[in-house]
């Protein structure tokens, strides 16, 4: 080996970015090493496996040497069968089976197997699964492991236990992927079954367990096996921490990441953005700073997904303002995630204009937007009213950017035209769509409907709705809901009757807020204690301020037809966020914000109760509803009542 290959193989081995990649190959271009066989592989194998964004230089490497051997087959077929496009795997495959210079070995299978289970080609799994067999590498353990999980992904857990059964020494692995392919399948008795028949265990085989109990909402199940494990690592403790989180265990989640540090462990990357996520959806915002205080010491700030989560944590707790510092922050690190984050912060807000000019930047730097970008900045201008924006983004999408609209881009677009007030033009937009429009854009349709007070196309949109989705219970309510505030009290019990002879029941609305870094949760019609006593009792004492200083008058007209005015008033009275309100005055500082999550749309009367608190109590207060963010300060709200 001369001194021009030894120096390429040493920069390779410390290359840790794509730019630094393309100068050790202009180095191997210029000293002629670029056709060398295991330097070749070297370059491909980083590529593939090693660096991100890496994979297409990968491949314009691969197509430029001579006679590929099966190493190099091997590593482009496992970098892309874990790409976006794992069908590009089974592809690469079939050029080494057509080589003269290459076959397949058990590394060819195993890597092409998980690239048809990563796209759930059962057709594809078969076939190859087939050519194993004509190869006699169907026995091969490394092989045979991959079949039982591509059977599982495919949804045929009988293919998969039989792969399995016919393993004649399963090793540990070989256990754990039936234990996973079980859960995948749903079939937790099997995945408990094959847990305690194996001969041994490993962490990973806990963790599985760990993991397919969370992933099925199984949380009591996976608390009990998480406090049997001999040993905890830290992929336990964040499979755990980031469960109870997206299964609405927030209280949980924080007390396990609690407790993780309290045992000592230092918490990862995952851990981080599950607790982060978890204060996200809790608008947990002092937690959320305790978190962001332990990452700048821990130095986690300059990992970009915990830098992402918490950006989108500030934005998702009301702080609209530190979600841009933290963003500003990240500086040349930002990515495709960060900017959709920041626009996506910026739409729940209702700054529709700072949204669109940060798209505009993000275009300036070179930085190409995807559908999901799209999503949020079509979102932004649907909530700021912004039309003509929306339409002129909408239109870049399709024509300059060639993203073929989703579903999702089709309801930003209704939503649009909806909210403010062009209902025709939303209707006429839904007709002439090139797809059919789901359940999704009709209820969008619906909701624009109940703002507006157009009863008689809410019966259109209704019929329409009957059909795809008939036991929604939302769906009932709005049209109730529209029938009362113009005053089609019939109308109105003719619904409540139809709902409660299919047993259809509204969603009960809750409202959270944290107090001194601990949750309170607030549900419609929930029986007395200490919590709801004490809430009750400041409510009273506020409502009847509003009267005296504030003129208010509640907003009744969607309330019941048939009983008496004060029930009305005590009706819209209990009202969840309201509540949550008054808890968070009697119990928070003096010129504290008062931040509430709640997961149904504010409603009218509720929302003209804040702004009458915020000028008469001199407070802020943020409401973060189903739809969008409330920042209501001085009598006015951010929204401007568009909403």
């Amino acid at each position: 080996m001369n001194s021009s290959e030894q120096l390429c193989i040493s920069l390779l081995r410390e290359c840790k970015t794509l730019n630094n990649l393309k100068q050790i190959h202009a180095f191997a271009l210029k000293t002629r090493l670029e056709n060398d066989p295991f330097i070749a592989g070297k370059f491909l194998l980083l590529c593939a496996v090693s660096l991100a964004d890496a994979l297409d230089y990968g491949r314009r490497i691969f197509l430029h040497i001579p006679s590929p051997d099966v190493f190099m087959y091997n590593t482009l077929v496992r970098g892309l069968s874990e790409s976006e496009s794992p069908q590009q795997s089974v592809i690469a495959y079939i050029k080494m089976r057509r080589s003269s210079t290459s076959q397949p070995d058990s590394f060819s299978f195993a890597f092409t197997l998980k690239a048809a289970a990563n796209y759930k080609s059962l057709n594809t799994g078969v076939q190859l699964h087939c050519q194993a067999l004509n190869h006699g590498l169907d026995t091969h353990l490394f092989v045979r492991t991959t079949l039982v999980s591509m059977y599982a992904e495919c949804g045929c857990i009988n293919s998969a236990r039989k792969a399995f059964d016919e393993l004649s020494q399963p090793n540990v692995v070989a256990w754990n992927a039936i234990v996973t392919a079980c859960f995948r399948c749903g079939d937790l008795k099997g995945a408990e079954l094959a847990f305690n028949q194996m001969p041994f265990r490993n962490m990973t085989s806990w963790n599985v367990m760990l993991a397919g109990y969370t992933k099925a909402g199984e949380l009591e199940l996976a608390r009990r096996s998480f406090l049997e494990m001999p040993v905890k690592d830290a992929v336990s403790w964040s499979t755990l921490i980031v469960g109870f989180a997206h299964h609405g265990s927030f209280y949980e989640a924080f007390g396990f990441f609690r407790e993780l540090q309290r045992f000592g462990m230092r918490p990862n990357e995952v851990s981080l953005t599950g607790v982060l996520s978890a204060c996200a959806q809790a608008g947990a915002f002092e937690f959320g700073k305790i978190v962001h205080g332990y990452m700048e010491k821990a130095g986690f700030n300059r990992i970009i997904s915990v830098s992402n989560a918490l950006l989108d944590t500030y934005a998702k707790c009301g702080n609209i303002g530190m979600a841009r510092l933290v963003f500003a922050w990240m500086m040349e690190k930002k990515n495709i995630v960060s900017w959709t984050s920041m626009m996506a912060g910026f739409a729940m807000h209702g700054f529709g204009k700072e949204a669109v000019e940060l798209f505009h930047e993000m275009e300036d730097v070179g930085l190409r937007p995807d559908g999901i970008t799209f999503i949020s900045i079509l979102y932004a201008c649907s909530h700021a009213g912004l039309i003509e924006q929306g339409c002129e983004v909408f239109h870049k999408m399709t024509e300059v950017y060639k993203i073929e609209p989703s579903i999702e881009h089709y309801g930003c677009m209704v939503d649009l035209f909806g909210r403010a007030g062009l209902l025709k033009e939303a209707y006429e937009f839904i007709i002439r769509m090139p797809i059919e429009p789901n359940a999704i854009i009709w209820r969008t349709l619906l909701g624009a409907c109940s703002i507006h007070k157009n009863v008689r196309l809410a019966e259109r949109v209704k019929e329409q709705l009957s059909e795809l989705d008939p036991d929604n219970s939302g769906d009932h309510v709005l049209l109730s809901n529209i029938y009362a505030v113009t005053g089609k009290w019939k109308d109105v019990a003719a619904v409540r009757r139809s709902m409660t002879d299919r047993r259809i029941k509204k969603t009960p609305g809750w409202s959270m807020i944290e107090v001194d870094k601990v949750m309170y949760t607030f549900v419609v019609g929930e029986g007395p204690n200490g919590v709801i006593e004490e809430a009750y009792e400041k409510l009273g004492e506020i409502m009847l301020r509003l009267k005296v200083e504030g003129g208010y008058i509640p907003e009744i007209g969607s309330v019941l037809h048939d009983i008496e005015e004060e029930e009305k008033e005590d009706a819209v009275s209990r009202h969840s966020e309201k509540l949550a309100v008054a808890f968070g005055m009697a119990r928070l500082c003096q010129g504290s914000i008062i931040r509430i999550v709640k997961n149904l749309r504010v409603c009218k009367d509720c929302h003209t109760v804040m702004k009458l608190i915020s000028e008469v109590y001199k407070l802020e207060i943020v409401v973060r509803d189903r739809s969008r963010f409330h920042s209501f300060k001085d009598g006015s709200c951010s929204c401007r009542d568009f909403w």
